[in-house]
């Protein structure tokens, strides 16, 4: 799948015979993902990778209303258990949300942003969306050469967050070894 701005490869619904296996429950949960992982390991972290200005992939101009070529602020992290990596995490707020409901975000550094997301009353969450990254699209490319992980498919998922009228895109990218933590 490529990160195209004229095809969404993001799916509205994901089957049980999609071919995820263990990843599914971890796909359509709709609680907090960093609450969740907390739940089952002891040491659970963040590592930021990246915080900046750039062009958001091609896909996620649409959901945010932003044109092509137009920049936004990305921040891109890695949550982990000790130090395996879990999820890969990229998020991206148009330049204009940044100010008043979001921004506080520029100085999350390495907290969590699911305890943001999660614990605001008034942010309301958009249905979750699906991909198969392969290795053709950007945003399996990011996620392996930030958590150092080699694999053909990595499945993800993507949702809105809305406060005050402005939006924010949440992606997470799901790694083999989330499927061993403990139940």
């Amino acid at each position: 799948m490529r990160s195209s701005s004229h095809r969404d490869p993001w799916l509205h619904h994901l089957p049980h015979s999609s071919g995820c296996g263990g990843f599914y429950d971890w796909l359509v949960h709709v609680g907090s993902l960093t609450a969740r992982i907390r739940s089952r390991c002891s040491d659970f972290r963040v590592r930021l990778v990246a915080q900046d200005r750039r062009v958001p992939f091609g896909d996620e101009l649409a959901p945010l209303g932003l044109r092509a070529g137009e920049s936004a602020w990305v921040r891109e992290v890695v949550l982990l258990s000790g130090d395996t990596p879990l999820v890969f995490a990229h998020t991206v707020l148009p330049a204009a949300n940044a100010r008043g409901a979001w921004r506080l975000l520029a100085g999350l550094g390495t907290k969590p942003l699911g305890e943001l997301l999660f614990t605001d009353p008034l942010i309301a969450r958009a249905a979750l969306r699906y991909a198969r990254l392969d290795p053709r699209c950007a945003m399996h490319a990011r996620a392996a050469a930030a958590c150092g992980v080699q694999a053909d498919t990595l499945w993800a998922r993507r949702s809105l967050f809305r406060r005050d009228g402005r939006s924010i895109l949440v992606s997470e990218v799901f790694l083999p070894e989330i499927l061993n933590l403990p139940k």
